[in-house]
Parts: C-alpha cells; sequence; structure tokens
C-alpha cells in the first residue's frame, strides 16, 4: 500500500481555502474601490475640484486607479501565501514600499499639473492612504 500526497481529501480543503481567498480577493478590491469612491465625493464638499486637475477631473480616475492597484495586489499576496511562511508581514512591508513610492509623483510631478492646488494634493495622498489601509488589511485578513 503506498500513500500519495496529495491524496483527494485533501481537495475539498483546498478548495475551500482557494474559495474563501477569491471572495476575500474581490470583496477587498470593491471595498477599497467603494471607499475611494465615497471620500472622493465627501471631499469634494470640503475642496472644489478644478475640472482642469485631470486626476480628480472624475471619479472614473479614482476608480480605476484604486481598481488597478487592487488587482495587482491580489495575485502578488496569493503569490506570499504561496512561496512564505509569513506572507501578511512580507506583503504588508511590501505594500508600505510601494505606497511609498506611488506618492513621489503625487509631490514631484502632480504639483506641474494644470490646476493643481495643495489641497487637490491632500485628497490624492488621503485615497492613497485609504487603498492602501483597505487592500492590506482586506487581504491579510484572517477567518475567525
Amino acid at each position: 500500500m503506498s500513500l500519495s500526497a496529495g491524496s483527494s481529501a485533501d481537495k475539498p480543503v483546498i478548495r475551500s481555502r482557494r474559495s474563501r481567498f477569491a471572495l476575500l480577493s474581490v470583496g477587498t478590491v470593491l471595498a477599497s474601490v467603494l471607499a475611494n469612491t465615497v471620500f472622493y465625493f465627501v471631499a469634494s464638499l470640503v475642496v472644489a475640484y478644478d475640472s482642469e486637475f485631470l486626476p480628480l477631473a472624475s471619479v472614473g480616475g479614482a476608480i480605476i486607479m484604486t481598481l488597478s492597484a487592487g488587482i495587482v495586489a491580489v495575485p502578488l499576496y496569493a503569490a506570499l501565501l504561496r512561496f512564505t511562511r509569513n506572507p501578511a508581514r512580507n506583503f504588508t512591508w511590501l505594500a508600505a514600499v510601494v505606497f511609498v513610492l506611488t506618492l513621489i509623483p503625487v509631490f514631484t510631478y502632480i504639483p506641474t499639473v494644470p490646476g493643481w492646488t495643495s489641497a487637490q494634493s491632500a485628497i490624492l495622498v488621503s485615497m492613497h492612504i485609504i487603498a492602501a489601509y483597505v487592500i492590506v488589511r482586506g487581504l491579510t485578513l484572517k477567518a475567525s
């Protein structure tokens, strides 16, 4: 009698973990998009967006940029889950580095964009913080 490493009894557990991760991933990406969309509209009550300032000209830009960050984060975290011993810690550190790197254009290039104001830059930085927090927290969340 031989024992195989990947018995059929393990498959429901693996499928369950994958479907949980898939649901968690979709929920996290949608939550980050929703959070930034709500913030976009709430912030517009406080800061008048200049129509020439393309990064905040419409909510579509915020949605696309947040969605793209989430879509990149999900397979990255999935790879860390598979290949590292401490994926949540590694992902959090990697996300922190990426977060800092994404702020570089906000402080260097964005002030040269027509219609720019410091208040609008503060909105962009806040949206980066919101997306980073929701994505990192959502993906690294453990089931109770």
